[in-house]
């Protein structure tokens, strides 16, 4: 046989009816109901998802709120803390009890009262320095390091935030 012959046999066996039967593979049976089943329950899924995500964005939402009220007058108390440093100068230097310094000191604790009430405390100058609430000016020689030895200016703290250091000179211990 010839490689012509082959060919010719190959397609004579490829025309003869086939004697196998075909066997269909039938789709499994979708139940409409357990589908529709799963669809609700992917729906409800995804719903209480949006629901959770809507309820943390309300909640951060209302914590970046709460952090801004805090923080947003601080711009003015800073302001008028360079009030309250000039009625302290001036009650240093009054060289008697008359009415004058009397409704000077009347106005300064009035002014604190208000600070006071929205989250204003005067940062503690006494004993050891915290460089967290103390800005150091100079350095004196003393008998232990990092004493307050002098308060140049005082500090305050506005709901807990330092807005303005107290201004301190500090002790050295000599060698």
């Amino acid at each position: 046989m010839t490689g012509k012959s082959k060919e010719k046999k190959k397609d004579n066996t490829s025309n003869e009816p086939q004697d196998e039967v075909d066997i269909i593979e039938e789709e499994p049976k979708v139940d409409p109901l357990k589908e529709a089943q799963e669809k609700a329950d992917k729906y409800l899924d995804m719903a209480l998802r949006l629901q959770a995500d809507f309820d943390n964005y309300r909640k951060r939402k209302e914590r970046e709120t709460e952090e801004y009220k805090k923080y947003a007058t601080s711009g003015i108390v800073t302001e008028l803390l360079t009030i309250v440093d000039d009625l302290d100068r001036a009650l240093e230097h009054a060289s008697e009890e008359n009415d004058l310094v009397v409704g000077i000191r009347g106005v300064r604790t009035n002014l604190m009262k208000i600070l006071e009430n929205n989250g204003l405390q005067e940062i503690p100058a006494d004993g050891k320095f915290d460089p967290n609430y103390h800005e150091a000016l100079m350095a004196v020689e003393g008998e232990e390091d990092d004493q307050i030895a002098e308060v140049f200016q005082k500090g305050y703290t506005l709901n807990g935030k330092v807005i303005r250091f107290t201004k301190v000179k500090v002790t050295k211990k000599t060698a």
